[in-house]
């Protein structure tokens, strides 16, 4: 693409705009690259806005874009390499940034796609908690529509890039793309990497002419000691916008205003859709959610916080000790401290708390699981990390991490009991649920970690010392403007403080604590207990179920002669569609989660052989099938709470089965309904013109007399109970005479057999008669062996 030197900026952006429709991708890529290297910012500055948009999409999600949520390399190679190659950090379009910031330009963006809390702060004329808004919000001009963010080439590149990941919604064929194969998940994985290093330094930017100098960062805003932002600043939250704070440079933050921002836009983008007031207003039954996140979202946020964790955890040891917390520490390494709990603790926590109350309850809530847990657990992605020991136990939490445990303690305890009552609600008999409570036990289980949480909920429970100039503090919100970078106190009474600042933060000074290791809890992880015990017995019942009714189906049944049970006992479940591999495991993992859970809350064998009596885990008088918890009234049985939970969640269920006549039962799913009515009033003229004669042939003491009893004899209900389980000792006595059944052939599996076994046997050169003639003579080959082999005629229900 040959470009004139001197064109306007508007026919620059018209030519490029015309090439996206005509030129292929690869073409595309080519000139913009071109355009990058040979065109002055000034003259960039008017296309920057539509590249940007071109390539993430457009903020109301009505433009695709390059569609990187589903881009993946095996499947178009060409252009996921040219992708990758382009938005590369070190690729041309981090030059075109970087050309434009040495500048100084800014671009609008709309407030009103900013996330909820952000959006409503902003509109109210409240300055956001957040300092990435600060000296950014730009009023509307005279007769002008809405509020603005006035942002730098950087910003405006990354606020487009982490907002596609929520307003592009994937295609219908995206369905099944699997989220870390994805460019846009490779594309934040090389972003945290580039510019949140856990080796070495931030790369500077690339000059923007060859041997020219390096552009000129733009510092934070507002510029205020970088140590100074605390978790909430009040004054800030009370801040009008119109008193916003002017930018002074700050040379020392030149090093990582691209970290910190990159961090910022992550956070806020990902994670800042609840507030505090937001979230407990959303605990109303009524209430309407205001954002849905996505698996996929949080995959990616899952991305974020492992790697944050190894960002922080990259301190060298001399870096963390309590002598280096001085002024000569960088400011990376201070970042690298602060960047948890001063950008990530309250967001994430708010957003996993509506995640633990809104997700489904399927097995989908396993990356909100895996996302939660990666974040209890800093010591897996730190640099000294030691695997388990030979004899495959867990290792000792160091500690090292009490600082971390007692800091976060709402995260490890106030979302337990959330998991607790999830795990409550879910079908433990599920290989995939069994999984995740497997999951949390053994993270919690782990050696010296359930002592530092009771050690942190001892902290924040014991009585404040009246202490004038303590008292205040506990009643406004923390900051780490010293105490952050200086060493961790050894004194108790501060500690405390922090953990009691933590909790107040989160959850406000009202809030009521609930003790993971209290009474309360305890309760639950006993009734957690009783349902694991439950669901393995329930497993295996469906494991022998499954395995009766595989061995005694028929020789025909593999030919397609034979109906599905209609009166299972069970419910469907993924145990039927995985096998008994699935029950094994099923079983080990229940079996070692309630091993964890014994281990953490110290549960006894004989508690825990209480509560299976407590339950009425007993089995009945077949060995198996488990009737819901009830008691017996006036008028039967009175199912009790237990046994609608149990119903509810498919853990058991009532042995009912259709007790008229076979031939009247409802027409199937499976059937032909005008078919089976036909073949009903064939059958019944035929029976009711030839009853005599089939009677007498039933009669025959031979062979002929036998094989007729076994094609048309039906026993009565004397083998079958009646449907209440308190009357099972009653039976009905009526028998019917012999009758000729027809229904099996108004099956589509019958009929697809059938014409499965024509086409076969045309390729054999077989025609349809001598084709028919050979399926008579087998089965009357198969049904004289059966008469043969049974002393007693059997109903052979087709």
């Amino acid at each position: 693409m040959a470009f004139p030197h001197l064109q306007q900026p508007s026919f620059l952006l018209a030519s490029l705009k015309a090439d996206s429709i005509n030129k292929p991708f690869a073409q595309r890529c080519q000139d913009l690259v071109k355009v990058i290297e040979d065109f002055p910012a000034k003259e960039l500055h008017a296309i920057f806005p539509w590249l940007v948009e071109s390539i993430f999409g457009s903020l109301d999600g009505v433009l695709l874009g390059w569609n990187l949520r589903c881009l993946q390399g095996r499947v178009s190679p060409v252009e996921y390499s040219l992708v990758m190659e382009f938005l590369d950090p070190g690729g041309p379009m981090m030059k075109l940034v970087y050309k434009l910031q040495a500048e100084d330009y800014k671009f609008d963006f709309p407030v009103s796609y900013l996330p909820g809390p952000v959006k409503a702060s902003i509109q109210e004329r409240v300055l956001p908690d957040s300092p990435l808004y600060h000296n950014k919000v730009q009023f509307p001009p005279t007769g002008g529509l809405g509020l603005n963010l006035a942002l730098n080439p950087f910003e405006y590149y990354m606020f487009f890039f982490a907002l596609s990941l929520i307003t592009q919604k994937p295609l219908p064929g995206a369905l099944h793309v699997r989220t870390s194969d994805c460019a846009y998940f490779i594309l934040v994985d090389r972003y945290l990497s580039w510019f949140l290093p856990t080796e070495g330094s931030v790369l500077p930017p690339f000059s923007s002419s060859p041997g020219g100098p390096s552009p000129s960062p733009a510092p934070r805003t507002p510029a205020m000691p970088f140590a100074s932002y605390g978790l909430h600043h009040t004054s800030l939250l009370k801040r009008h916008i119109s008193h916003q704070t002017s930018v002074n440079a700050d040379p020392a933050s030149h090093e990582i205003w691209r970290s910190e921002t990159l961090l910022q836009v992550f956070v806020e983008m990902w994670l800042h859709h609840y507030s505090l007031e937001m979230y407990q207003k959303m605990q109303s039954p009524h209430a309407k959610e205001s954002f849905t996140p996505t698996e996929e979202h949080v995959l990616v946020v899952r991305l974020l916080i492992k790697h944050l964790h190894a960002f922080s955890n990259s301190l060298k040891p001399e870096q963390i000790s309590p002598s280096a917390h001085s002024h000569a520490t960088s400011p990376l390494e201070e970042f690298k401290r602060a960047a948890i709990p001063r950008f990530v603790q309250q967001k994430l926590y708010l957003f996993l708390q509506h995640c633990f109350g809104h997700w489904p309850l399927d097995a989908s809530f396993r990356a909100v699981l895996e996302m939660w847990l990666s974040y209890l657990q800093p010591w897996r992605y730190a640099p000294d990390k030691q695997s388990q020991s030979s004899d495959g136990q867990a290792r000792c939490v160091s500690e090292r991490w009490a600082p971390f445990v007692q800091e976060n303690l709402l995260m490890y305890t106030k979302l337990f009991v959330g998991f607790l009552s999830r795990a409550l609600r879910t079908d433990l008999v599920s290989p995939k649920n069994a999984l995740m409570v497997f999951r949390v036990a053994k993270v919690f289980a782990q050696p010296s970690l359930a002592e530092m949480i009771q050690k942190g909920e001892q902290l924040f429970l014991e009585p404040e010392l009246v202490i004038p100039h303590r008292q205040h503090r506990l009643f406004t919100a923390p900051t780490f403007s010293g105490s952050f970078l200086s060493s961790w106190p050894p004194a108790v009474t501060d500690t405390s403080f922090k953990v009691k600042s933590h909790v107040y933060s989160l959850e406000g000074q009202d809030c009521k604590y609930t003790p993971m290791f209290g009474p309360e809890v305890r309760t639950l992880v006993l009734r957690l207990a009783q349902l694991i015990t439950q669901a393995k017995q329930t497993a295996k019942s469906i494991s022998d179920q499954c395995g009766e009714s595989t061995a005694g189906r028929p020789f025909l049944s593999w030919l397609g002669f034979y109906l599905s049970d209609t009166n299972s006992s069970y419910p469907a479940n993924d145990l039927d569609d995985m096998g008994q591999d699935s029950v094994r495991k099923t079983d080990e993992y229940l079996e070692k989660a309630l091993e964890y859970l014994c281990q953490m809350f110290r549960l006894s064998e004989a508690q825990l052989a209480q509560l299976t009596l407590a339950l009425g885990t007993t089995q009945d008088e077949n060995g198996k099938k488990q009737l819901p918890d009830c008691i017996v009234g006036e008028d039967g049985l009175i199912l009790t709470p237990l046994g609608r939970y149990q119903i509810i969640n498919g853990l058991r269920k009532f042995d009912i089965e259709y007790q008229g006549d076979s031939e009247l039962q409802p027409i199937r799913s499976y059937e032909i309904a005008s078919l089976v009515r036909f073949l009903f009033r064939l059958s019944s003229t035929i029976n009711h013109r030839f009853a005599g004669q089939m009677a007498a042939l039933c009669s025959r003491a031979d062979f002929l007399g036998s094989f007729c009893r076994y094609h048309l004899m039906e026993p009565g209900l004397a083998s079958r109970h009646l449907l209440s389980p308190v009357g099972q000792g009653r039976t009905a006595s009526r028998a019917r005479g012999p009758r000729l059944s027809l229904r099996f052939l108004g099956s589509y599996r019958t009929l697809l057999s059938l014409l499965l076994a024509f086409f076969v046997a045309s390729l054999f050169c077989i025609g349809p008669l001598p084709c028919t003639l050979l399926l008579v003579l087998g089965y009357f080959l198969y049904a004289a062996a059966m008469t043969l082999l049974t002393e007693q005629g059997k109903p052979h229900q087709l």
